[in-house]
């Protein structure tokens, strides 16, 4: 970003000369040298520490201090001329462009020239912990709790944790370093932050927007449903638990082992999942994707309220929303461990425990295994978003991003094996309830393992309305989190890209976000929105995002390269990164991250929600969806050789040449003259 020149503040501190004459001599002194305004090769002064306070003392020019306490030690900026610092006193340039003598206020003068940039001083973290709490908050969301257990157990119980360490050792932990180092030392957003690594990769910061985009179109009617389960359950009968209700048919069956009289067939359902389907999703009333039907006016108006928490947390920028994750970041921990504890006590919750950690180490022989272990370190870290950009961004220069991402991507990898206690003690409580193995009870996985599962072993647990209550309070502060990160990654990115236009206007560009969030969101609250969730999960971001990581691996290690890269690490931190850091990021991160697309596209994931088998063509839909956001990226690089100039070599050159970022952590000069 052009730096310019916004405001120069000027001080004059006069040294009377015993010598009359002197003061017809028509010299020129800067801090004590008398080469004057000759020199012009200086570098300016920057405000990591070069320029230090002294004491608020009048000295003589000699001394090099001036009194406002700053050193004079360094001449003015060879951006601004020989006369600039004498125009801004008030003298006029002199022949051969020197300058004149100062005869109505006589003797020697200091100037003190104070160049602020145009642009704002960015915004910073409050507190250490607020950036802390704001990346374990993004990080820990709705997956860990829903997707990591179903999956552990899915793929042989205790020996899926080997690939998954695996996966986040040589890959998750790696590429989430990357983005916070990038990120704090460029000070930019997810598309500004290319011009000074590699500014042809400049697409990748729109397609990380687009998909951020998609996120937020779905990603948030899932907290609308778990509000309208909170508003449900104020009640003194939680209404899962019954089949005497309007939605009801007659195939609810309540099935515990108190029930003697029930017998259950296939076509049996349960109340909590006629009241998730019937009454919460209405999807009875949609035959499939090609006939939504209409708005559910109730989880509209839930909608509209999470819309409008996400708003006024994250309006004012991390100042307000690093406040906030104070409380949804730790709430949703101790709501786990009040679960966990329930959850040990209940009969039969060691038949879960044993199910979820048993090792099946066969399993590991299968690539499904690897796969699903990659996949799901990377989406619960979830580089390649522009969050982790955009929060490393507003730290401080020497922060040590380096501790902080192992601290907090173990921090997520520990929430995931936690949420597996807590969610399979009490679907082993289920499956002793009903007298069933705890496969047949763990058979729904996603949303359906806690809207209808987990809904109904609350249910049937003494105070049900208390945990039900503090359960989805919990489902919803997680989803919170992830939300307020999503698009502060979206709102960085563009204050930094259009400074000019957006940075005095930020609570109207965020009030526009949102409209733009919850209007796209308005597919998903239909009768049939359900199935449009899973479409959106399954294809507009997955594939797109890890492309577009993949990207931006590449153009940080092959193009910018990994010396240059671990060179800026070194000055930021002061250490440089080891031969593991070099490697995983030069070779085995684009390898971890091409293993998981070539397995997305040889072994298609079969998309069906509930009795509902997607047609072919919403396939073709899926992928369409998810090139929309990926184009940006050659569509840029076509753009921006299109609009170099010189020949085709020439532009090439210039569009992976980056341009130097020193600039950003220049805050003040400071220059003599007479």
């Amino acid at each position: 970003m052009e730096k310019q020149d916004m405001m120069m503040t000027s001080m004059l501190t006069v040294d009377q000369g015993e010598n009359e004459g002197e003061k017809d001599k028509g010299s020129v002194e800067v801090g004590g040298d008398e080469e004057g305004t000759q020199q012009q090769d200086s570098q300016p002064m920057l405000a990591d520490g070069l320029a230090d306070r002294g004491p608020k003392s009048l000295t003589s020019s000699s001394g090099q201090q001036v009194s406002n306490g700053f050193t004079t030690s360094t001449p003015q900026s060879p951006r601004e001329g020989p006369g600039t610092a004498a125009c801004a006193a008030g003298t006029a340039p002199g022949p051969g462009g020197g300058t004149g003598s100062l005869a109505p206020l006589g003797g020697l003068r200091t100037l003190v020239v104070q160049q602020t940039s145009l642009e704002r001083p960015r915004e910073t973290w409050s507190k250490k912990m607020d950036f802390l709490l704001s990346v374990i908050g993004y990080a820990v969301d709705l997956g860990n709790v829903w997707r990591f257990p179903y999956i552990c157990y899915q793929n042989g119980g205790g020996a899926f944790l080997l690939p998954y360490l695996l996966m986040a050792v040589f890959g998750g932990v790696p590429l989430f370093y990357m983005e916070l180092a990038l990120g704090q030392f460029h000070r930019s957003g997810c598309i500004s932050i290319w011009k000074h690594i590699c500014p042809i990769f400049k697409g990748i910061g729109f397609a990380i927007c687009i998909i951020a985009l998609y996120i937020a179109f779905y990603y948030n009617t899932i907290m609308a449903w778990a509000l309208y389960y909170l508003l449900s359950s104020f009640r003194p009968t939680l209404p899962w638990t019954t089949c005497s209700n309007s939605w009801n048919t007659a195939n609810c069956h309540r099935y515990m082992s108190s029930d003697h009289n029930v017998t259950w067939s296939n076509w049996s359902t349960s109340p909590a999942e006629e009241f998730y389907t019937r009454q919460v999703l209405q999807v009875h009333r949609s035959p499939g994707l090609h006939q939504l039907g209409s708005v559910s006016w109730q989880l509209a108006l839930c909608l509209l309220f999470i819309f409008t928490i996400v708003y006024f947390s994250i309006w004012k920028g991390v100042k307000t929303s690093g406040k906030v994750v104070w409380v949804t970041a730790t709430f949703p921990y101790l709501v786990l461990l009040v679960l966990l504890v329930r959850g040990a006590t209940l009969p039969g919750a060691w038949r879960g425990v044993v199910f979820y950690l048993k090792p099946d180490w066969e399993k590991l022989l299968s690539t499904t295994v690897w796969i699903d272990a990659a996949a799901q370190i990377f989406f619960s870290l979830g580089p390649g978003f522009g969050v982790l950009l955009a929060f490393a961004s507003y730290n401080p220069f020497h922060n040590n991003c380096y501790k902080d991402a192992l601290v907090t991507s173990s921090v997520n990898c520990l929430t995931s094996f936690l949420s597996g206690f807590v969610i399979f003690t009490v679907l082993g409580y289920m499956a002793e309830m009903r007298q069933q193995s705890v496969d047949a009870v763990a058979k729904d996985a996603g949303p359906s393992l806690l809207f209808i599962i987990y809904a109904e072993a609350i249910a049937n647990m003494p105070a049900a309305t208390f945990f039900a209550i503090i359960f989805f309070l919990m489902i919803i502060m997680l989803g919170l989190d992830s939300t307020f990160a999503g698009l502060e990654g979206v709102i960085t990115a563009m204050l930094d890209e259009f400074p000019h236009v957006l940075a005095k206007r930020r609570e109207w560009f965020v009030f526009g976000l949102v409209c733009v969030c919850y209007l796209g969101a308005l597919s998903t609250l239909t009768y049939g929105g359900a199935f449009v969730v899973k479409l959106f999960e399954e294809y507009a971001t997955g594939p797109a995002v890890i492309t577009v990581v993949l990207l931006e691996v590449i153009a940080v290690s092959w193009f910018y390269g990994t010396q240059r890269f671990c060179n800026d690490i070194q000055v930021m931190l002061g250490f440089y990164p080891g031969c593991f850091w070099r490697v995983c990021w030069v070779a085995i991160c684009p390898c971890f991250l091409l293993f998981i697309i070539i397995s997305f596209l040889a072994f298609p994931p079969e998309v069906r929600l509930f009795n509902y088998h997607y047609p072919p063509w919403t396939t073709v839909l899926g992928y369409c969806i998810g090139v929309s956001s990926f184009i940006c990226v050659p569509a840029y690089m076509f753009y921006h050789l299109l609009n170099a100039k010189g020949t085709f070599k020439q532009r090439l050159l210039k569009s992976i040449t980056p341009e130097p970022s020193s600039d950003n952590h220049r805050n003040f000069i400071v220059t003599n003259a007479v």
